[in-house]
């Protein structure tokens, strides 16, 4: 029997050790090394007197009808409303027999995706469309100006050599500047001329004026039964857990352990152990002290950064050290506001508890405010908030580097700048605010610029141990979605199991052509 050790217990880690153990748990010997002592990673939930928090937001949607089933396998699609939609008279596709989320905790929701973009006190539809709203909420110049601009991207294309150009290649310079611009800076805290094209790759994806323009059309014309392509930022609704994304990997890791997988929580990695171009052990920070894990094979979702920069044993190439060392990160904070009512107008024809507007997340465009966006939980699931009829329990998102001012700040220090940039942006009035809650994570995304220019040095590097896999979006330091996180998982386990040496299609998910265009569906 082989032990393979696990570094983290989030979406990858997690996928990896359900993958190993679902045939043949007499196989291999599985064991989780979790930092913290909680399940999930980014894709948390946080549970605040009685209401919960998604900490970035996660749309459960995939192109990959293999991710599809595995979440629906792990939680049915629900057979009944939802209390929301039950009280509202919405209709949503309900999957016979499946559960009722009114009685069944263990139940995954069928959610509309509403997300836009908040910019001079407008709302504009997020991925921008060229809507009569849209056109009403620029003006007629600025739209005239938008769309001459947008036919000189089409004919004359600039290199992309950068994120800057790869945006402006896709929506001219006008709109990349009221919505792309200032955002992308608030994100990353770079230009973004100064960031690496890569990451409008495997965000963005196949997203364009023409693609949104193909969309609208394809709404107007194709029908409701014919096939039609959907892009990944287009989709209308997804699926979420009762209980937000947490919920699934807590279950997942259950179901884990049920396999026989031993989950070690509150164990750091420091360091990683190597001889003669093998990993021999992981060494741990615990409650009790050091502790030495060893082990066969070893799969990392750990920061590529500490990884590399942690190996002992052998001694690295000066260039390798450097690349990790200067390899970027932005990290995140959340601060939870529950208040009474929302002072934005819902003029939507979207009915909510509390008409209330309807966004999942609501994108901050102005630069004036550190905020880049707003989630509203009500939205994304009722049985989030404690009291969905009465209150609004939102969550306020800010990109920053760990120890810089703004993550020093004091909770107090931090919720009262919060609640002050909302009052100024029309959103709330301070009065209303009846709780308030922060929290920090840590290299939350990997950034395309600095030493990352140079990553394919260090994939060529880490690929040289041959008992080492590297998964997940800190494992690879790449900017992946939950379902790509879990493909690497997957990938890697099919490798292991395979005793395939290649390393080529679990560094290639989310980097292939294919993934990134639309996929073909019944509507």
């Amino acid at each position: 029997m082989k032990k393979v050790v696990i570094i983290g217990a989030g979406p990858a880690g997690l996928t990896a050790a359900n993958e190993l153990l679902k045939d043949n748990r007499d196989e291999f010997e599985v064991v989780i090394l979790e930092e913290t002592d909680v399940i999930g990673g980014i894709s948390q939930t946080v549970r605040y007197n009685g209401n919960r928090m998604d900490i970035g937001g996660h749309r459960f949607f995939s192109k990959s009808d293999e991710i599809m089933k595995w979440w629906s396998e792990l939680m049915p699609i629900q057979g009944k409303d939802a209390f929301d939609d039950k009280l509202l008279c919405r209709e949503k596709p309900l999957e016979k027999g499946g559960p009722d989320p009114e009685t069944e905790d263990r139940v995954m929701l069928v959610r509309d995706r509403v997300s836009r973009i908040y910019y001079k006190n407008h709302f504009f539809d997020y991925p921008v469309t060229m809507s009569a709203s849209t056109i009403k909420n620029m003006g007629f110049f600025t739209t005239a100006a938008a769309g001459l601009s947008y036919i000189k991207a089409s004919m004359v294309k600039k290199p992309e050599t950068s994120l800057e150009n790869f945006y402006i290649n896709r929506f001219g310079k006008k709109l990349y500047s009221m919505f792309f611009e200032g955002y992308t800076e608030k994100l990353w805290g770079r230009h973004p001329s100064e960031i690496s094209a890569d990451w409008g790759s495997q965000r963005v994806k196949g997203l364009s004026i023409r693609a949104v323009l193909k969309d609208m059309l394809s709404k107007l014309f194709g029908g409701k039964n014919k096939k039609k392509e959907v892009e990944t930022s287009l989709i209308e609704q997804f699926w979420y857990p009762k209980y937000g994304p947490g919920q699934l990997w807590e279950i997942a890791a259950e179901r884990a352990q049920k396999r026989g997988a031993k989950l070690l929580k509150g164990y750091s990695v420091r360091n990683i152990v190597c001889n003669e171009g093998k990993i021999e052990a992981a060494v741990c920070d615990t409650a009790e002290g050091e502790k030495t894990i060893k082990g066969d094979i070893f799969i990392s979702s750990m920061p590529v950064k500490d990884l590399v920069c942690g190996i002992t044993g052998e001694e690295l190439p000066r260039e390798i050290c450097d690349i990790a060392e200067g390899l970027p990160y932005r990290d995140f904070v959340t601060v939870g506001l529950l208040v009474k009512k929302l002072a934005l107008e819902n003029k939507t024809k979207i009915k909510t508890l509390g008409n209330i507007v309807p966004d999942c997340w609501i994108y901050v465009q102005e630069t004036d405010v550190k905020l880049g966006r707003i989630q509203i939980f009500n939205n994304w699931s009722p049985y989030m908030v404690k009291d969905p009829e009465n209150t609004v329990w939102i969550g306020l998102e800010y990109f920053c580097a760990e120890n810089d001012e703004f993550w020093s700040m004091t909770d107090d220090e931090c919720i009262e700048l919060a609640i002050s940039e909302l009052e100024s942006m029309g959103v709330i009035d301070a009065e209303d605010v009846l709780d308030s809650h922060r929290e920090k994570i840590k290299k939350a995304y990997p950034a395309y610029f600095d030493t990352y220019a140079y990553m394919d040095r260090l994939i060529e590097f880490l690929d040289g141990y041959e008992n080492l896999y590297c998964i997940g979006r800190n494992g690879q330091h790449r900017y992946n979605n939950m379902d790509h996180s879990m493909l690497t998982a997957i990938r890697a386990v099919q490798a292991i199991k395979e005793e395939n040496p290649d390393r080529f299609d679990i560094w290639n998910v989310n980097t292939e052509r294919e993934y990134h265009e639309t996929k073909s569906g019944g509507e």
